[in-house]
């Protein structure tokens, strides 16, 4: 029988060589060239390209309904991230900046699912007896959590089989001798990552994988990594602050849109169910510069408030800082409220920031965020009981957006008396009326007026 062999090949063109290449030769690029295993080509008697006996199409008709097993973790707020449980034979990548709490959080949810089922606990960069002092600072104890440190995949792979769940800490520290390659090079990444989804789907055992991440950001290793797995959640926060933000990037079981909010104690780390107050400041109302808005995040509604500080710039080019909010779309409000609405900021150093380190991609934030800056450039207050949703666009027009009735009912539920809305929802959000006042608005002058003008 062949042996498997490696070649080394470029990330950007594809070319392929024998051995290692500082420089591509074809497309002349460094350090691109990364080592893959080469699987033998079986021998046969039938060399013709026209094979037969292999899989058949199926007709769309004739497919049956495949309903998939959730099991709960033990944290409904990670349930929540998922779509409603741990999806049996799915492959789980958690990343997030070191110190964050993703062996924490993995070791939580080992100790639950190991009440009822055999889990597995690989850990290849801390020793077993690190894990069990863990375990023991979280309280936990199970007689069916089985731990291994082992860095070499496929030695562990026999114990693969005999669990339910599998915890992997993390896929960049484990390799496979069909690399000659050191543990968390591309080529060991993908490797070990495609072993463990062929695995998985065999067999239908779960894995959890950790995974680190990159001065930028984003998860190291080659993106295949994250194609090859059902399911990628982002742990995101400062490591000096006790709250966590759980996203889901990408979900095949579930939406992507999810976001869990976690407390870090010295017990464990627990899901916050009562967030009202954790994305708004004590101070709201008084200091000028803030707004609130609501968020729409998956399944859920949280009012989430927005701060800018404005400063005369101290050089001849004006700074823009963004937290939580799209620098870019930052800029382009800022050229709106200066175009449309005559507010000097040409010359002014901006801010922005959104409460409890969230982060608001959607676009409904953009005339809370004018407010914001509207409230800090004329330094008067808004009202602490006033919200603000609405799209932005560049003639200064504010333009509908979605889930607006959950919006404003989510503003009527915490104690907000007024919400300025756009005016093409206005329309959808007339039964609220009586709990809520509503003023619609057209563009943001509108806004402006509505909000430091006393009527």
């Amino acid at each position: 029988m062949p042996k498997s062999t490696t070649q080394y090949v470029c990330s950007q063109c594809g070319y392929a060589s024998p051995k290692w290449l500082g420089r591509c030769p074809d497309c002349g690029t460094f350090n691109t060239m990364a080592e893959e295993a080469v699987a033998p080509v079986p021998t046969g008697k039938n060399k013709s390209p026209f094979r037969t006996g292999g899989a058949r199409p199926v007709p769309l008709s004739q497919i049956t309904y495949e309903k998939y097993e959730r099991t709960s973790s033990g944290i409904p707020e990670l349930d929540n991230v998922l779509g409603g449980g741990i999806v049996r034979g799915s492959l789980v990548l958690v990343g997030g900046d070191p110190g964050i709490g993703k062996s924490t959080l993995l070791t939580e949810i080992s100790a639950h699912l190991a009440k009822d089922h055999k889990v597995l606990y690989l850990s290849a960069e801390e020793s077993c007896s690190q894990v069990k002092l863990r375990c023991e600072r979280l309280r936990l104890n199970s007689d069916n959590l089985f731990l291994l440190n082992e860095t070499n995949i496929d030695n562990a792979e026999e114990a693969f089989l005999q669990a339910e769940y599998v915890v992997v800490d993390s896929i960049q520290a484990v390799y496979t001798e069909a690399l000659n390659s050191s543990a968390g090079s591309v080529g060991q990444v993908r490797e070990c990552a495609s072993k463990l989804m062929r695995i998985a789907k065999a067999h239908g055992i779960t894995f959890f994988i950790v995974g680190h991440v990159t001065k930028e950001g984003a998860l190291a290793g080659p993106k295949v990594l994250e194609h090859i797995m059902d399911t990628v959640l982002y742990f995101e926060g400062e490591r000096t602050e006790n709250f966590k933000i759980l996203r889901a990037v990408k979900n095949r079981f579930g939406s992507v849109q999810e976001v869990g909010v976690f407390e870090m104690t010295d017990e464990g780390i627990y899901g916050v169910t009562d967030y009202s107050s954790l994305f708004l400041s004590e101070t709201r109302g008084i200091a000028a510069g803030a707004a609130v808005t609501p968020s729409e995040t998956g399944n859920r509604c949280m009012t989430v408030e927005i701060q800018s500080l404005i400063s005369k710039t101290a050089f001849g080019l004006p700074r823009r800082m963004a937290l939580g909010i799209e620098l870019n779309r930052l800029i382009v409000l800022v050229a709106v409220l200066e175009k449309r609405c005559g507010i000097p900021l040409g010359s002014q150093d901006v801010y922005l920031n959104a409460m409890g380190g969230i982060k608001l991609n959607e676009p409904s934030a953009d005339l809370a965020v004018c407010a914001a800056l509207a409230s800090a450039a004329n330094m008067t207050p808004i009202d602490k009981y006033t919200a603000v949703f609405g799209e932005v666009g560049l003639t200064g027009e504010v333009r509908g957006v979605s889930y607006a009735e959950k919006r404003v009912n989510e503003c009527a539920k915490m104690g907000f008396k007024r919400v300025i809305l756009p005016a093409k929802n206005l329309k959808s959000c007339e039964k609220l009326k009586d709990k809520i006042e509503l003023v619609p608005v057209s563009y943001v002058s509108q806004m402006i007026k509505k909000l430091f003008t006393q009527e």
